[in-house]
């Protein structure tokens, strides 16, 4: 029985059945609809020869099938069978393993997957979602604000605590690590979470509001388990993971060794290697899916406003795949972080809506009057944005948001 030629994965009257996965690509090619069958045969059952002796029967319709070509656009059906359920690290390897680097085509990239049922429940999803993390807080509507403490390194424990403290008694629910900060040897990961928790405590006491601390404990799976440990004993409700550097096996794992007792905060550290390239890669909404399949509760999805890359309409089909219904798992908390300051807050919200972590660096560690003065401002720009009032007349009667306004501006968008 012989194999199957590139082409032959090509079925344009092909409708995909109710548990196939689906995947649509950019993709540009010499010759597209070979390069199309490539695609396919590659991510399934085929191979660059077709004289197989292996072939047997059955396993034919194994094979994946492109139905759909149209201006550099393809969408491939593959049967659940290719797939081990619960195994993001197998699905991905699938659909985009070893295709992109195929010389038959000359840019690919993955734009979106659509997972049936029977594999999504295959999956726990988020332990908290957005509602559990709005009961944590005990804020039901507006959107979460925080900070990233800054500079990235070089704080020393109890410095880094001190910061957070007058980021949280500024007025902010969260303060976090920034992506490259674990456990180093001038600011060691069990003594930063022993103080920042103290000045946690001390600003819940003084401000009557939750408040919350993301420590970073990105580090090798064992290492990890036992960082959210100590996080945990000490009284901590948040862990923060690089996703994408830490990888979906090990997020995986540790989705299920937390069950739910802790919140994952996603960072998407490196993500832009792949999702930045408009023709080749993987698009950051599929990087979404899987992570709130494996288990997270809060993601980085883009800012469409500040300094990090990612327009408008990326940034909200990628927050439309935490937030959409999914089988019944729980919605995935978006998160807008970098280059944000107060002026920024209402356009941000009118944008993304009020599910929603605001999250500012220099925007807040940067006031002229300092730290909590920024947390002040970004807290005041919110509050004149659930009041309806005009941000610069609220600046009038809050001297930080008008200092704040004074060195930032306001953003019209």
């Amino acid at each position: 029985m012989k194999g199957m030629r590139y082409v032959d994965f090509i079925d344009t009257g092909y409708k995909p059945g109710k548990n196939d996965l689906v995947c649509t690509f950019y993709l540009e090619a010499k010759n597209f609809r070979r390069a199309a069958g490539a695609v396919a045969a590659e991510s399934s059952i085929g191979t660059w020869d077709p004289n197989l002796k292996t072939m047997r029967p059955g396993i034919r319709k194994l094979g994946a099938k492109v139905f759909h070509l149209k201006r550099n656009l393809i969408k491939i059906s593959y049967p659940e069978e290719l797939f081990e359920r619960g195994n993001i690290s197998q699905i991905l390897s699938s659909i985009a393993g070893n295709i992109f680097g195929m010389k038959e085509l000359d840019s690919l990239k993955l734009l979106d997957v659509e997972i049936p049922r029977r594999m999504v429940k295959s999956f726990p999803g988020p332990g908290f979602g957005v509602k559990g993390i709005r009961n944590l807080l005990h804020v039901r509507k507006r959107p979460l604000l925080g900070t990233i403490i800054k500079p990235k390194l070089g704080l020393r424990e109890k410095q880094h605590a001190r910061v957070a403290y007058h980021a949280w008694r500024g007025g902010l629910d969260i303060v976090k690590d920034d992506e490259n900060l674990t456990d180093m040897r001038f600011n060691r990961f069990e003594k930063r979470v022993d103080e920042t928790l103290k000045m946690r405590n001390r600003a819940e006491e003084e401000t009557g509001e939750k408040k919350i601390y993301m420590p970073n404990i990105t580090a090798p799976l064992s290492e990890m388990k036992r960082r959210a440990d100590y996080v945990m004993d000490k009284g901590g409700e948040y862990v923060m993971i690089d996703i994408i550097t830490t990888g979906f096996s090990a997020l995986q794992e540790m989705r299920d060794y937390l069950n739910g007792r802790c919140v994952i905060h996603a960072h998407r550290a490196m993500h832009a290697a792949f999702t930045r390239n408009p023709k080749h890669g993987i698009d950051m909404k599929v990087v979404a899916l899987f992570a709130r399949l494996a288990g997270v509760d809060q993601l980085h999805t883009g800012t469409v406003l500040g300094k990090m890359e990612g327009e408008k309409e990326e940034v909200l089909s990628t927050n439309e795949k935490l937030l959409s219904d999914l089988y019944g798992l729980k919605k995935v908390l978006p998160v807008a972080s970098g280059g944000l300051h107060p002026g920024m807050v209402p356009a941000l919200v009118r944008i993304l809506g009020q599910d929603l972590v605001i999250q500012a660096g220099g925007g807040v560690h940067g006031h002229p009057s300092g730290t909590e003065a920024g947390a002040r401002a970004m807290r005041q720009a919110l509050d004149a944005f659930m009041e309806g009032a005009d941000l610069r007349d609220y600046s009038r009667e809050h001297p930080e948001l008008e200092e704040a306004l004074k060195r930032w501006g306001v953003c019209e968008a």
